[in-house]
Order: structure tokens, then sequence, then C-alpha cells
């Protein structure tokens, strides 16, 4: 059985934490920010821990154990 490859994209856009949890950015924050108002992008602006079944398998193809 070959070692599986690491998935570079996800490495980049994603933490795992101590507790074994996902951490990111949330989307929506990089242009077009004129017409967005200030309480969105404050609301935007905090990473967002996940821990469900989407986030074990994120953290699985960046080669960690989920």
């Amino acid at each position: 059985m070959p070692k599986m490859k690491t998935h570079k994209a996800s490495k980049k856009r994603f933490r795992v934490t101590a507790s074994g949890k996902l951490k990111r950015r949330q989307a929506g924050k990089k242009h077009l920010l004129s017409h967005k108002t200030g309480k969105r992008k404050r609301q935007l602006r905090g990473a967002v821990v996940e821990g469900g079944k989407l986030a074990r398998k994120y953290i699985h193809i960046m080669g960690g154990k989920a």
C-alpha cells in the first residue's frame, strides 16, 4: 500500500487544534468589502472551530489522525 499524499490546499487553509478540531477562517472577507456592512465584516473577522464529520475528513486528508 503506497503512502497517502497530503492535500496541500487544505494544509494551507486549515489548522488542527490540540483537541483535534479543525480551525479555519470565514469566507467572504477578501474583496468586494465596500458594500458589506461593518457588522457583517466584524462577524467574519474571527476564526471558526469545527469538530463535525467534515472536519474529521479534512484532518484525515491533511495527514492527521481522524
